[in-house]
């Protein structure tokens, strides 16, 4: 049976706090108790004069890596920043002009994990342990993570009393411990609506029960350079005695760089036009009738639909003919067969403005099915923050460290 949501509303702030903080103490004693692998921790090295970084929940590293260029940009100049992203090898020969330095990443998707590791190589420590083992976490002064959603998302069961949903209160046991200067959470549009909107409140409550002023801003990533509609909740932290106080700082959510009067919005065409028509990294296989209950398909002038975690609900690649309403929830593909294909692994990517030589792993498994290999990276990439939307978002805090250095002694 599922429990119905008990909302604070109710209660004060004091309240909310102390039912918080037993929470947490309860889950950090079951930590104490579970964590198999203390050593983890223990290999971080935080670098000074940085901005040092912890990622939670960090998947394929599409927040961090954008975090990272946010950094760069803060100090050299975005021209600058263009032009190292496009390559792997003088992206890592100027990565150190970053104001941050991620120093640790905890996830349990054992692909993502690859991914990541891949291609930050080495100097991140990479822990897979469950985050509910994690008994200590590294001190930093940014913490960043997408916390799982499973029941918040409008594509899952919206169980209200789905333990995965509550996983969110391990970031605010991480934030606990060293109490970062900043944090920021993204997560996905359903977030807000949930039991109407009572979930929202009290994960923002808890949030700023932490110590933090909480700002959340619902944004579309097109506004922020990505060639994709895709609604999100951003939660950005600014620690109240840190940094609300001592510097009269409040975030707020960066004007849109994309747009009506602005920079013309990114484009299918712009995004994967180069791209080959016949890849072989394309997920194939039948299309359930929820899959052709509505267009899939959208025009090479237009931004994707919402890249999903998954190869067999992909988009469809913008060429060829669009698809054609039949009845009230049935659509048919029209022209040239070949050309009605799902996008490829490739163009999921750089629709989430991934750089090309961000590289997802499979799985390395030859005996699993190319479906099976291809929908794993798929995944990854579905999950992902997009890498110019947490670039062109987080860049006010980017420039604020870059005026204020002391903050990262």
């Amino acid at each position: 049976m599922v429990k119905e949501f008990i909302s604070s509303s109710t209660l004060d702030e004091s309240e909310v706090k102390d039912i918080l903080f037993k929470k947490i103490k309860e889950e950090q004693a079951l930590a104490n108790e579970l964590e198999n692998d203390t050593s983890i921790v223990e290999k971080v090295t935080l670098k000074p004069n940085k901005f040092n970084v912890v990622s939670l929940f960090s998947g394929a590293g599409g927040l961090d890596l954008g975090l990272e260029l946010a950094g760069i940009d803060a100090i050299k100049g975005r021209n600058f920043t263009d032009e190292i992203y496009k390559t792997k090898k003088t992206y890592f020969n100027n990565r150190s002009e970053s104001l941050f330095n991620i120093v640790y990443s905890n996830d349990m998707f054992k692909e993502a994990n690859e991914t990541y590791l891949n291609n930050f190589l080495s100097s991140v420590v990479k822990d897979a342990q469950d985050i509910r083992k994690v008994a200590n976490f590294p001190k930093a002064q940014i913490m960043i993570g997408g916390f799982p959603c499973p029941g918040f998302s409008s594509a899952g069961p919206r169980l209200i009393d789905d333990p995965r949903n509550f996983l969110y209160i391990h970031f605010i046991r991480a934030l606990t411990q060293h109490e970062p200067e900043f944090f920021i959470a993204e997560n996905v549009k359903g977030l807000m609506t949930l039991a109407k909107g009572t979930v929202f409140k009290q994960v923002k409550e808890d949030f700023a029960s932490a110590g933090y002023d909480v700002q959340a801003f619902l944004v579309n990533s097109r506004d922020y350079g990505v060639p994709q509609l895709r609604e999100r909740v951003i939660l950005v932290g600014s620690h109240v005695e840190k940094i609300v106080k001592p510097y009269g700082y409040t975030f707020k959510a960066p004007e849109h760089t994309h747009g009506p009067k602005l920079i013309p919005y990114v484009t299918l065409k712009d995004a994967i036009g180069d791209l080959p028509k016949n890849p072989e990294d394309v997920y194939e296989g039948g299309f359930s009738s929820m899959y052709m209950s509505r267009n899939r398909k959208k025009s090479w002038n237009d931004q994707s639909f919402t890249i999903q975690a998954s190869g067999r609900q992909a988009p469809m690649w913008p060429g060829g003919s669009p698809m054609k309403k039949i009845d009230k929830n049935s659509w048919i593909f029209t022209g040239d067969s070949n050309l009605n294909r799902r996008i490829s692994v490739k163009e999921a990517a750089r629709i989430q403005t991934f750089p090309d030589w961000w590289i997802f792993s499979d799985g390395g498994n030859k005996n699993s099915t190319k479906n099976n290999r291809l929908n794993l990276q798929y995944k990854q990439i579905g999950n992902a923050v997009p890498v110019n939307l947490a670039r062109n978002f987080l860049k006010p805090i980017a420039d604020f460290l870059s005026e204020h250095p002391e903050l990262s002694e």
